[in-house]
């Protein structure tokens, strides 16, 4: 089952991805945005962890909190048979195994294994309110990080942005875009800039979709063209998203956010990571520890029209590592860690 919509009648109300409806949950394929607003409608946790891997839903948050409605499909659909919490435990695996960078997707699922592990009366109905209560949480963590990084943009004028991650990525608002939602919302941003992001042009297809429909002007630049951006004066801020975040301030996120951390040293400009604390990975001293996903080379090949037996092949990494001196600030929910590299995660730490 499948509804479609048409998005230039949608309203102005912000675009949901994840919809939990007690037996299933409907997915945004975000792969159609912005031309068709489809969502699938997963009534298991194999069609969920499907969902995932083939970025249908993406953003870490969002991601993570897939995965713990993957988990509450899983219990309804198996307890109270015999072996029931064996074949939970086999689905929860297998939505670890769908994507491998963004640390979000392991903190729900233990989220999830921590409360099966305590064995609740209505374990149906203890999980898929566990899952209702992550994504809850984390719109409500969104929106405090949106006023605190409004507050650290201050009277800036112009940020950039990179991928998407707005309310398409978590669960309503977003990480960067809603930190640009609250800065322009007091008046004072004046210019939006979001690069493409290639080769899912997740800034050309999804984050000016997005402000669009939140009445937020914004200018879309080729990715290439952000050095040159920078040099113009143009740019107060970039501000970008995280999958995983190291102890010293290690920053992962979508390929191309490292080439623009170093080009905004070069030039003068600031770079804020806004994420919420579950993307915090205090088991790994430094980002040379995360594991980088390689997806198929074929994302990139698609236009290319070479013959099967071409010799050209492709290299594609999904994400990049900023090392920590190289940013500005972090922002949570629980407060701002500035130059992290000097200062480590103090601000966020307890």
């Amino acid at each position: 089952m499948a509804d479609h919509l048409n998005v230039n009648a949608g309203s102005r109300l912000a675009v949901q991805s994840l919809i939990w409806n007690g037996d299933s949950l409907a997915v945004l394929d975000q792969r159609r945005l912005p031309e068709t607003l489809h969502y699938d409608h997963c009534r298991s946790a194999s069609e969920v962890a499907a969902a995932i891997r083939l970025m249908q839903v993406r953003g870490a948050p969002a991601i993570g909190i897939a995965a713990a409605y993957g988990v509450a499909l899983s219990v309804l659909a198996h307890y109270p048979r015999a072996g029931w919490l064996d074949a939970v435990r086999a689905d929860i695996d297998a939505l670890a195994a769908s994507r491998p960078t963004a640390v979000n997707l392991f903190w729900a699922l233990d989220k999830m294994r921590d409360l099966l592990a305590a064995a609740p009366a209505e374990p149906a109905a203890a999980a898929a309110e566990l899952a209702e209560r992550i994504q809850r949480q984390d719109i409500e963590a969104n929106l405090r990080m949106g006023e605190l990084g409004a507050d650290l943009l201050g009277n800036a004028g112009a940020v950039l942005t990179h991928c998407n991650a707005g309310a398409l990525a978590t669960g309503g608002y977003g990480t960067a875009l809603g930190v640009i939602r609250s800065a322009y919302r007091r008046g004072g941003l004046r210019n939006i800039y979001a690069g493409e992001t290639r080769p899912w042009l997740q800034g050309a297809r999804l984050t000016v979709w997005e402000l669009a429909r939140d009445g937020i002007p914004a200018t879309l630049i080729a990715d290439s063209a952000a050095a040159w951006l920078m040099r113009s004066g143009k740019i107060d801020w970039i501000v970008v998203g995280a999958d995983r975040i190291t102890a010293n301030g290690d920053v992962a996120n979508k390929i191309g956010t490292y080439s623009l951390a170093v080009l905004a040293r070069q030039h003068g400009v600031k770079l804020m990571v806004a994420a919420p604390s579950s993307t915090l990975d205090l088991s790994l001293s430094n980002g040379n520890g995360i594991e980088i996903e390689q997806r198929d080379g074929k994302e990139l090949l698609a236009d290319c029209y070479l013959t099967p037996d071409s010799l050209v092949g492709a290299w594609n990494p999904v994400f990049d590592v900023t090392p920590a001196e190289l940013v500005s600030a972090i922002v949570t929910e629980r407060g701002v860690a500035l130059e992290p590299a000097v200062n480590g995660l103090s601000g966020i730490l307890p």
